[in-house]
């Protein structure tokens, strides 16, 4: 929430100087949060926040509250997320190359554009030509907002969904809101049986059939320097367990 204000701390010191601070997180994490949200972002994925918002209007139509928030909740989205002129954005930012005499005008919202879709996805090279004069700082100071403002938007959606979904004006699986969509460790450990076969043996066709032949059970009996891979070298690498 924080982060989603465009907030400048000024540091003015006893000789008259004037210096423009700017704290924000780690570019790597925005950096992830931005490639999160981009679907959200994009008007051709089917998540994109303003379908939703359609969808959700839809349903709601009956209820003259729901579809009131629905509809600032629209204006909103374009007002932060896609604003129709360049005074519509929170600043803009004016360079000149004192070598060639060159002018260049953007605003905050092209600027964080040409981060998120130059600088962190690298495909749209006119964006990304449009805010090179301006430097990568200028473009990710310009997009931590947006993102943050994006993901706190998103955030309050889905609250209101779940809402709706309890008071029983919205009719939704319950496997929506209980599919896994982020591991919480990246380690673990699982009871498991291995099998080996030579190169070139017949997979296996389904996993509950059982196997061609020529696959072995791997035991404390096989030799391990006998599963190779062609890139990695050895395969396997036992830890043994003693009770």
């Amino acid at each position: 929430m924080d982060l989603t204000r465009m907030k400048i701390e000024v540091r003015r010191f006893a000789n008259g100087e004037v210096r423009i601070r700017h704290e924000l997180p780690p570019e790597e994490v925005v950096e992830s949060a931005a490639a999160r949200i981009r679907p959200i972002l994009l008007e051709t994925e089917d998540c994109f926040h303003m379908k939703a918002l359609n969808a959700l209007g839809y349903s709601c139509r009956a209820s003259p509250y729901d579809a009131a928030w629905v509809r600032a909740a629209r204006a909103e989205w374009r007002a932060r997320v896609a604003p129709s002129t360049p005074a519509e954005a929170a600043y803009r930012v004016m360079v000149t190359n004192m070598a060639t005499g060159e002018d260049h005008d953007l605003d905050a919202h092209r600027l964080a554009m040409a981060w998120i879709y130059g600088d962190v996805v690298h495909h749209d090279t006119e964006r990304r030509q449009e805010g090179d004069a301006f430097g990568l700082q200028d473009r990710f100071r310009a997009a931590v907002p947006l993102v943050a403002w994006a993901m706190v938007g998103t955030i309050e959606l889905l609250n209101y969904i779940r809402a709706l979904r309890e008071d029983g004006l919205l009719q939704l699986r319950q496997e929506v809101f209980d599919e896994r969509v982020a591991l919480t460790s990246t380690t673990w450990e699982e009871p498991a049986e291995m099998f080996f076969a030579p190169v070139g043996a017949e997979p296996p066709s389904h996993a509950n059939t059982p196997l061609p032949e020529g696959w072995l059970r791997l035991d404390k009996e096989t030799d391990l320097s006998r599963l190779q891979h062609s890139i990695e070298g050895q395969l396997l690498h036992v830890k043994v367990q003693h009770p």
